[in-house]
């Protein structure tokens, strides 16, 4: 049974959702080796940063994830609002949604931005690369030309902290 007063249109909620609701099964921190399983799964979540005004800056972004250097990337152009935000305050997180949205993880750390791809091939082009690898030799090096084009850059998020939950149903 849902929560007094609340709604679940049928269409949206799955089993899951339902059973939950009704059984209520309690809240499980996710270990250490289901943390970092949940972050290499995906490629994608929801980047926060600082505005000036101290608010958080939430923007959805594809991520990399090499776990060898603890380091998340993330590629944006020079003039975005996240990449403002890391240069002035490198504080940052970075939210992954699990398989359903009972499950997540929080890559929390200290950020910095890449200098801009000025040159194709430079040093942030190949970065970028571990980012988005191309099929062949012609894709790379049309892409290699894009970034330049798009003045992209890399922000690096150091994963300093990482956690998150997970509500499961009982077998």
């Amino acid at each position: 049974m849902l929560p007094e007063g609340s709604t679940m249109a049928s269409t949206t909620a799955s089993a899951k959702d339902e059973a939950i609701f009704e059984q209520r099964p309690p809240l499980r921190t996710l270990a250490p080796d289901e943390r970092l399983a949940h972050l290499a799964a995906s490629n994608h979540g929801v980047l926060g940063t600082l505005t000036r005004s101290g608010f958080p800056h939430l923007t959805t972004v594809v991520y990399r994830w090499d776990p060898a250097a603890g380091l998340v990337r993330i590629s944006t152009t020079t003039g975005r609002a996240k990449a403002l935000n890391v240069r002035r305050d490198g504080r940052a997180a970075l939210f992954v949604q699990g398989p359903d949205m009972w499950s997540f993880v929080v890559a929390e750390g200290h950020a910095e931005v890449s200098p801009v791809s000025t040159i194709p091939g430079d040093a942030t082009g190949r970065e970028l690369l571990t980012v988005f690898p191309q099929s062949d030799d012609a894709a790379t090096a049309a892409f290699l030309t894009e970034q330049v084009t798009e003045q992209r850059v890399v922000i690096r998020l150091r994963v300093e902290r990482l956690y998150g939950d997970t509500i499961e149903l009982a077998a």
